[in-house]
């Protein structure tokens, strides 16, 4: 008689063993398949001034390689009123959520592109962080170390108004200084002109304050001063992350570093 009830005794705490193992695995399992299958955001890459989307070109595979879809868009480069129109359009055919991520002058954009639809964090690199009424001109101004002017720039007039491209002997220096300098040159040659009144056009907005901003500021950067970048991130509120000697072009040198804070801010 004992020994009948000693063996339903097991039997039934067996099974309670295996029902409540079953619970646990199951819940851990749904848990596991929300966070697994969640959509990541779609990352949006805007590049600056005298550049194009292949500056964005390492840092694009490797987050690509992490499973996230990228968009790294040709910026016209026109003006901020003109580029931001034009990027609200690249922008309303992504859907789902969506991270901005601006190089030098694409910060600007960024900032104006902050309330659209589905964004959900915003990143700066090597990148300027205005505030509505504002000039990008003025922000590079604030501090000595740009080297960007009239000794390193060339300008095309043309019938609808005026472009600056680098000088090719000045690139290297000023934008990919710690790049070896085959590359640099190849950079320097397929650069994009940007319209010169894009210094001196006034920004209309200032980013939404609760919306989280990441910050990532080159310490060698030569296009702008490390110390305006440093000043606009913690005006902005912006997580920051500083790359020791890193050059302007910081998405090629230095791309892991870049692909962890866009990562980070995607999660």
């Amino acid at each position: 008689m004992n020994l009948r009830r000693l063996t339903a005794a097991v039997t039934t705490a067996a099974a309670a063993v295996l029902a409540l193992t079953g619970i646990t695995s199951a819940s851990a399992q749904t848990e596991y398949n929300q966070t697994e299958h969640k959509p990541k955001p779609t990352v949006v890459l805007l590049h600056g001034a005298f550049a194009d989307g292949a500056s964005w070109s390492e840092v694009t595979s490797r987050l690509q390689r992490d499973g996230y879809t990228v968009v790294a868009p040709a910026v016209p480069l026109r003006g901020i009123a003109a580029d931001t129109a034009y990027l609200r359009g690249v922008l309303d055919n992504i859907a789902g959520p969506k991270v901005l991520v601006g190089h030098s002058y694409g910060g600007a954009l960024v900032s104006q592109l902050a309330g659209t639809s589905g964004v959900k964090s915003l990143v700066y690199v090597a990148a300027f962080i205005p505030q509505a009424g504002e000039t990008v001109g003025a922000l590079n101004a604030k501090y000595p170390g740009s080297e960007i002017g009239p000794d390193t720039t060339t300008t095309i007039s043309y019938p609808g108004g005026v472009d600056l491209v680098m000088k090719p002997e000045s690139f290297r220096r000023v934008f990919a200084a710690d790049l070896p300098a085959r590359q640099a040159a190849v950079l320097g040659a397929s650069q994009r002109p940007v319209a010169a009144a894009v210094f001196d056009e006034k920004v209309p907005a200032t980013a939404p304050a609760g919306l989280p901003k990441y910050a990532l500021v080159p310490t060698g950067d030569k296009a702008i001063a490390p110390a305006a970048e440093l000043w606009m991130a913690k005006r902005a509120q912006a997580t920051t992350v500083e790359v020791p000697g890193a050059s302007h072009l910081v998405a090629l040198s230095q791309p892991s570093a870049v692909t962890r804070l866009i990562e980070q801010a995607a999660r």
